[in-house]
């Protein structure tokens, strides 16, 4: 968290402080396309969950199991193989002691994050030392929306714009408020998307966070898949401007720029930075604040803008401060309308380096962790970085923001960067010999 600060006192008199949260270790699944073609038809999204717990497990074998003191799991569509408190029936089914107890989460998009951010508030305030954080979201077998049953009032007594129960329409809402963000614009952001992320695998920067899974299809056998489904590397303006736009006549929202419908999880590692000394766990980011914002539900894509100024606001940073940003690209005009904001150019090599969404794909529930991974892995190659935020736009109009700090940087202002070195280069030396 930001700052130690008394809040409160103990029943002995000793003054409470706020501990320092890191983020230890993150991992996910290879995303897939949802639909019977995809590479997870056939595949229960709770095993995709079990996937990545045992991997985090595989990958820090210092962390004892039975000293996990929580398991929080956001899933969209809490029902089917997405229901049934995921958190703890996905401990169980990983093989986590029965002691470790969990529960499930929803945010709409923003529930892996706000399974992050719950919990590590909890280590902040002293009730947990160790948590894993997660999401999934099999989009093939449950749809977005699916099952859901809107309350009559929404529409009866206009609560909200019609709009607000379809994202598509949101974004060309988005594009209506801010008419400078023109279809053109949004079809050379996904362009740039697509080709970083394209670049990034071809330097191996994806694949170290990627959990293989193999999946069985009738008639086709098991296949392990072990990288992201959606990517489609070598897209031109002249095959974007192509497409058509399903939500408007004449609109600028397309498949092209907009994340399209997928399945895959992620899990996450927290702990407090004492827990993580003592246990010689790698500490990749250090938390310095969150926040989260509404917005109107019928342009829910501006929801980063105001969620990211509390952030700035509660850390006490500016947003020059920020030298990465890891924004999910739901839509490019969501992006864009950010970026437009806060006075940044569409191209800054700060923002999305190794692409986002639009190419990766969007699992709803389980993207929080997806941006935290791949700020981590950033903050590893660039230690001149000191800040960096992750953040999304969420469904009904809201949006989410946490800065990070790089331990690697000279000025980090947690734990002694030797301290972190040390651990961080044990845990590696722990993780090759397993």
């Amino acid at each position: 968290m930001s700052q130690a600060r008394p809040s409160g006192e103990h029943s002995s008199g000793s003054p409470r402080t706020v501990r320092d949260v890191v983020f230890v270790d993150g991992v996910r699944t290879p995303f897939g396309k949802a639909g019977d073609k995809g590479i997870y038809a056939g595949t229960r999204a709770d095993d995709l969950m079990v996937k990545c717990i045992r991997e985090l497990l595989r990958r820090n074998p210092t962390l004892p199991p039975a000293r996990i003191d929580e398991v929080a799991v956001a899933a969209t569509t809490q029902t089917g193989d997405q229901g049934l408190t995921l958190g703890r029936t996905a401990a169980l089914l990983a093989g986590l002691p029965r002691t470790v107890p969990g529960f499930a989460i929803d945010r709409m998009c923003a529930g892996a994050m706000t399974a992050v951010t719950t919990t590590a508030s909890g280590i902040g305030f002293g009730a947990y030392d160790v948590v894993i954080a997660g999401g999934v979201e099999h989009m093939g077998n449950h749809p977005m929306g699916s099952g859901a049953d809107p309350n009559p009032r929404f529409m009866a007594e206009r609560l909200v714009d019609p709009a607000a129960l379809n994202m598509g329409n949101t974004a060309e809402n988005l594009h209506d408020r801010f008419p400078e963000i023109t279809k053109q614009r949004a079809d050379a952001y996904a362009v740039a998307s697509q080709d970083k992320l394209a670049a990034a695998y071809a330097r191996e920067q994806i694949q170290p966070d990627l959990v293989p899974v193999a999946a069985l299809k009738p008639g086709q056998g098991w296949t392990l898949n072990t990288v992201d489904e959606p990517p489609r590397p070598g897209t031109t303006l002249a095959d974007l401007a192509a497409l058509r736009t399903p939500f408007r006549a004449h609109g600028r929202v397309t498949a092209g720029n907009a994340a399209g419908l997928n399945d895959g999880a992620t899990a996450a590692v927290l702990a407090s930075s004492e827990a993580a000394a003592e246990l010689g766990l790698p500490v990749k980011m250090r938390l310095v604040s969150y926040a989260y914002a509404g917005v109107e539900p019928e342009v829910m894509g501006v929801g980063p803008v105001p969620a990211t100024e509390k952030a700035l606001k509660n850390a006490g940073l500016s947003i020059e401060d920020i030298g990465l940003f890891e924004i999910n690209e739901a839509f490019a005009v969501q992006v864009l309308s950010f970026l437009d904001h806060f006075g940044i150019s569409d191209d800054d090599p700060r923002v999305n380096r190794y692409g986002g969404a639009i190419a990766v794909g969007h699992p709803l529930a389980s993207s929080g962790v997806r941006l935290m991974n791949q700020l981590a892995r950033q903050f590893e190659e660039d230690p001149s970085v000191r800040y960096g935020i992750t953040t999304m736009c969420i469904g009904l109009g809201m949006g989410a923001t946490v800065i990070w700090e790089n331990p690697h940087h000279a000025r980090y202002s947690g734990a002694a960067a030797s301290e972190v070195h040390n651990a961080n280069a044990a845990a590696t030396t722990e993780g090759a010999a397993v």
